[in-house]
């Protein structure tokens, strides 16, 4: 499979968010990524809910580590990604439908290096 995009998702006791943000790159029109899911250290369900994921979604892999604030838990993400581009988001986001496509769409039409 083809990954374009990486998504590095840093989880910490998010288990009030979590659901909303992977359901919301589930539901991406464009399919060609994978979510990279670094749980800190999480004291709450967040562990759990990362783990349910990955078993039901082979786009999804998580990383669990001891708490090392989100710089770590994103450097462990680069390290992993096997995505062409990187995306960070956090764990209490949600993205738009088409959001994976447009951001596709303006690195090539605009050969960019970085989209912000």
């Amino acid at each position: 499979m083809k990954i374009t995009v990486s998504l590095i998702i840093p989880v910490y006791n998010a288990e009030k968010t979590l659901d909303r943000c992977i359901e919301s790159i589930q539901s991406q029109t464009f399919t060609d990524w994978e979510i990279i899911l670094i749980d800190d250290g999480s004291q709450d369900k967040s562990a759990d809910i990362c783990d349910k994921y990955a078993i039901s979604d082979t786009r999804i892999h998580v990383f669990h580590q001891k708490n090392g604030g989100v710089s770590s838990a994103r450097n462990t993400g680069i390290r992993t990604a096997k995505g062409q581009y990187l995306m960070f988001i956090d764990s209490d986001d949600t993205i738009e439908v088409t959001f994976l496509a447009d951001y596709i769409a303006a690195i090539q039409s605009m050969k960019a290096d970085v989209v912000v």
